[in-house]
């Protein structure tokens, strides 16, 4: 079973088209959350994502501020502009989809949140101290999260008294270690230095996990952006990656 894992969307459509492409084939989609945010495509991001197969998809901290169950003023002023353009340009029924989304959903052997298991929509996972803490926030022997918007793995055994931290280099396969927690990086809006859309493929049979990187026409969202009236900050950053 192929099991594709994208995060952080951002209401980026172009990216959203480009990994939905390259991953071609997959029996289910987990959306762990902001599908909405940043980008000139709320509504297209989140209609397509709501025709993927066998989807589960969980709330983010974007998608609670458009709902009004975040304080917008909470978020730098950048993103706050875009918070308030999303809820005048949303659609009603995309609107109840993002009011049906669970902060926190358990699948077989993986806890599904954005931020952290142990606070699902807001915490980030920045370094080996919270990512330690936040193991005795599940019980399934993975957690994947978003967030962030960087691909990274952290795994904790018996013998380890803090996580360890790996980056996995794109388009690489790594087997899973009994407790980890892992990011798929961000479809939308990379922060790694790296532009390239990120996502992942989990293969639940064989325990392994698959990070891809894709390019696609960063300049077609820069100008509907731009169009929009969004940040100049934000239209910049997609280039670079940070």
């Amino acid at each position: 079973m192929r099991i594709l894992i994208i995060s952080d969307i951002h209401a980026n459509l172009t990216a959203l088209q480009a990994v939905l492409t390259h991953a071609s084939r997959y029996d289910a989609v987990w959306c762990l959350g902001d599908l909405v945010g940043y980008g000139p495509d709320p509504n297209e991001c989140i209609a397509n994502v709501r025709s993927l197969p066998n989807l589960v998809c969980i709330l983010g901290n974007h998608d609670a501020a458009v709902l009004r169950q975040i304080d917008p003023s909470a978020f730098n002023p950048e993103a706050r502009q875009v918070i308030y353009w999303t809820q005048k340009v949303l659609t009603a029924a995309n609107r109840d989809f993002l009011g049906s989304l669970p902060e926190r959903v358990q699948q077989d052997r993986v806890t599904l949140v954005h931020g952290s298991p142990r606070h699902p929509v807001w915490e980030y996972l920045l370094d080996t101290h919270i990512a330690t803490l936040s193991f005795a926030h599940f019980e399934t022997p993975y957690c994947f999260v978003g967030h962030t918007h960087m691909p990274v793995i952290y795994h904790l055994t018996r013998a380890d008294r803090s996580a360890i931290l790996s980056i996995p280099g794109p388009n690489s396969q790594f087997p899973l270690n009994p407790r980890a927690i892992l990011n798929p990086g961000s479809v939308g809006q990379p922060r790694d230095r790296n532009p390239k859309a990120a996502y992942a493929i989990y293969y639940p049979e064989e325990q392994t996990w698959e990070l891809h990187r894709v390019p696609y026409d960063v300049a077609a969202v820069q100008i509907r952006m731009q169009a929009s009236g969004l940040p100049e900050r934000h239209i910049l950053r997609l280039s670079g990656g940070w």
